[in-house]
């Protein structure tokens, strides 16, 4: 009876014990089930602002492309109109014009000018070159711009207030082809002067370097049209 007794105690001792190890395995999976949410949220947290980060490193750069995009765009627009004025030297493929006065004797009663190269002549041939497209010129490294003067000073040539004396040196960057075909056409200047026995040569060439404008501009009466054209 006594042994029943201590078997009935033990059973006891186990089931309690056993009772208490299984609430408090309920009790942890209950606070590891809820610790899930809290986790997941912690993390997704985490992500968000990691992703918030990125996405303003992102719009930095964006910003600071843009700002550069802009800049390299003004400077871009800059380099254009200096080309375009002529300020700075330029170089590319382009033609080379020799022009020299006649060498034939001239003939009894004939007038001895129709043998030498005139301003009309340059200026028809330099009109040639811009309608096929020349993008800049010069004459004996004398560059073309929009106040640029050609014109007869005597036996000479007066080009942007500098005098100069046969041959003359016509540089055009352009399409080499098309510049060339438009003063060899029928009946075109080279024809024209040939036949008078002045001396023309056109020669291509791959690269072909023009100097920038080296005289000064002035603007007396020109002024900037505020209303922007209207």
């Amino acid at each position: 009876m006594h042994r029943i007794k201590q078997g009935q105690a033990a059973i006891a001792l186990v089931c309690a014990v056993l009772g208490f190890m299984l609430v408090i395995q309920f009790r942890t999976t209950q606070s590891i089930r809820a610790s899930i949410p809290y986790q997941r949220l912690e993390d997704l947290s985490q992500r968000l602002l990691q992703t918030e980060k990125e996405r303003d490193d992102l719009l930095n750069e964006v910003h600071t492309l843009r700002q550069a995009s802009g800049v390299e765009a003004v400077s871009q627009e800059n380099e254009k109109i200096k080309m375009g004025a002529g300020v700075i030297a330029l170089g590319g493929p382009g033609v080379v014009v020799t022009i020299d006065d006649s060498k034939r004797a001239t003939k009894p009663g004939e007038n001895p000018n129709l043998y030498l190269i005139h301003d009309d002549d340059i200026l028809k041939v330099i009109n040639e070159l811009w309608a096929a497209g020349a993008e800049a010129i010069s004459i004996n490294d004398q560059r073309l711009v929009a106040s640029s003067e050609i014109r007869c000073a005597g036996p000479t040539l007066s080009v942007n207030n500098t005098r100069y004396s046969p041959p003359y040196d016509i540089k055009a960057i352009g399409d080499a082809a098309t510049m060339e075909n438009a003063l060899k056409m029928r009946g075109g200047i080279v024809e024209t002067l040939q036949f008078w026995g002045i001396q023309i040569s056109i020669k291509t060439s791959e690269y072909v370097k023009i100097p920038a404008y080296k005289g000064a501009f002035h603007f007396d009466h020109a002024k900037v049209d505020k209303e922007g054209g209207k």
